[in-house]
C-alpha cells in the first residue's frame, strides 16, 4: 500500500504547466514554478507576527514554525530552521552568478526561496508568497 504523503507527492510533482496556472496565482507560479523572486518588502506574510504555521502555497505541506521566524531586514519573511524537515528539500543554485543553497518543498517540488548560512545560523529567506499560514487556535 502507498503511503498517502507519497501518493500527494507523486501527483504534485506530475502536474503539468497548465494545472498550476490554474491553481496559483500569477506571482506564485511566477515563483513557485519559475524560480522567480517576490520583490522585497512586498510580501503578505512579512509582517505576520501570529501564532502559527506556514505552509507551502503550492500544496499545504508544513514548513515553518512562526516561533522560529525573525525580522532579518532582507525584505522577506525569514526563519533559523524549518518546522519539518521531511517536506524541504535543498539544492545547490548556482543561477545568476552567485552559488547560494535553493528551498524547495519536497512534496510538489515547489521553489520557495533560499537558505543563507549568517555567522549568528542558518537563515531561510523565503518568498512571502510562496507561503500560506494557519494561525494557532
Amino acid at each position: 500500500m502507498v503511503e498517502p504523503d507519497v501518493l500527494v507527492m507523486v501527483i504534485m510533482k506530475s502536474m503539468t504547466d497548465s494545472e498550476w496556472k490554474k491553481r496559483l496565482t500569477k506571482e506564485q507560479y511566477e515563483v513557485l514554478r519559475k524560480k522567480g523572486t517576490e520583490r522585497p518588502f512586498t510580501g503578505a506574510l512579512l509582517k505576520n507576527n501570529d501564532k502559527g504555521t506556514y505552509l507551502c502555497s503550492g500544496c499545504g505541506a508544513e514548513l515553518f514554525d512562526s516561533e522560529k521566524k525573525f525580522d532579518s531586514g532582507t525584505g522577506w519573511p525569514s526563519f533559523y530552521d524549518v518546522k519539518n524537515s521531511r517536506n524541504v528539500e535543498l539544492h545547490e543554485d548556482s543561477s545568476h552568478g552567485m552559488k547560494r543553497i535553493e528551498v524547495t518543498c519536497k512534496k510538489c517540488g515547489s521553489h520557495l526561496g533560499h537558505v543563507f548560512d549568517e555567522s549568528y545560523g542558518r537563515r531561510y529567506c523565503i518568498n512571502s508568497c510562496a507561503l500560506d499560514f494557519r494561525e494557532e487556535k
